[in-house]
């Protein structure tokens, strides 16, 4: 997987010794309110160790799993601020685990500390771009209705919103979608 450099940021392969803040992360009820049908914040330290078992072992040269590190000279300048995903989409349906879309799906989740200053969208931007240069032809992202902060970030990185669907994670969900050369 490759690192990816931004004005702000270097988006990263996740690391193993992470794991505090990736328990930092999802043990927070605002950070997880609106991921998944039944969100649910992390109560353990093992949990967090886990899912870093996954993120590390995943190895694709376009899709993965980005640890997303402040790189500007000051305050905060090597800190991690989030992670960006591009990733398979599960189709809804009544089989659990859910079965392939058949979808690529743009996701991010950045700790509240670095809310508000843009840092998803420039993350998120440059990961889109790395997709579609990868040869990825359309990526769409799905948020929570009620997550509105998400929905700009899908907009500033010049997704298309195509309404509500049902059709991803057993979820009603914001659709938004990018199409490679559209941009």
């Amino acid at each position: 997987m490759a690192t990816l450099h931004t004005e702000r940021l270097e988006l990263r392969p996740w690391r193993r010794d992470d794991v505090d803040f990736v328990f930092d992360l999802y043990s927070r009820w605002d950070v997880k309110r609106y991921i998944g049908r039944e969100p649910r914040v992390m109560e353990d330290r093992s949990e967090a160790v886990a899912l870093l078992d996954r993120l590390v072992s995943f190895d694709d040269p376009v899709q993965g799993y980005w640890a997303v590190e402040r790189t500007v000279a000051g305050a905060g300048a090597g800190q991690l601020v989030g992670t960006i995903l591009v990733k398979s989409i599960p189709a809804s349906g009544p089989a659990e685990p859910l079965e392939p879309s058949g979808d690529i799906e743009i996701g991010w989740h950045f700790h509240p500390d670095s809310w508000g200053m843009g840092l998803a969208s420039e993350a998120a931007a440059a990961v889109l771009a790395h997709a579609f240069a990868g040869g990825l032809e359309r990526v769409v992202a799905v948020t929570n209705p009620l997550n509105l902060a998400s929905r700009r970030v899908c907009e500033r990185i010049g997704m298309s919103h195509e309404g509500q669907t049902d059709a991803y994670y057993n979820a009603t969900c914001e659709l938004y979608v990018a199409v490679g050369g559209s941009r």
